[in-house]
C-alpha cells in the first residue's frame, strides 16, 4: 500500500506488513521517510506536534527518528493527508496575485 512523501508528494510503495526503516529516504527528493512529518500521528495543533500521548518528544520533525509509534500517514487509512488549513489559505492567497 503506497503512501506519499511529506516533502515532494512522491508515492512510496509499501508492501503489506512491511515497515519503513529509520534510514529510508524518498527516491525523488531524499527526505527521510521515518520522520514525524510522514506519520499519521503528526499534528501541529497538538502538544509536541503529536497526537500519540506516549510518544517521546522529537526535536527535528523532518529528520529520521526512532519513534516506536511511527505509522506512515495514509498507509492505514488508504489516503493522502490533506494540506494544513494554513498552507491551503496561503496557496489560495498566492493564486490571487499570479499573472
Amino acid at each position: 500500500m503506497p503512501f506519499n512523501c511529506w516533502k515532494c508528494g512522491e508515492a512510496v510503495p509499501l508492501a503489506a506488513g512491511a515497515r519503513v526503516g529509520t534510514r529510508d529516504a524518498c527516491s525523488r527528493c531524499g527526505a527521510d521517510l521515518h520522520s514525524c512529518r510522514n506519520c499519521d500521528f503528526y499534528d501541529p495543533s497538538k502538544n509536541n506536534h503529536c497526537s500519540e500521548p506516549q510518544a517521546e518528544w522529537v526535536r527535528d520533525k523532518e529528520a529520521s527518528n526512532y519513534c516506536d509509534y511511527y505509522r506512515p500517514h495514509g498507509a492505514r487509512a488508504g489516503g493522502v493527508r490533506s494540506a494544513s488549513p494554513a498552507a491551503s489559505a496561503k496557496q489560495k492567497f498566492d493564486s490571487l496575485f499570479k499573472t
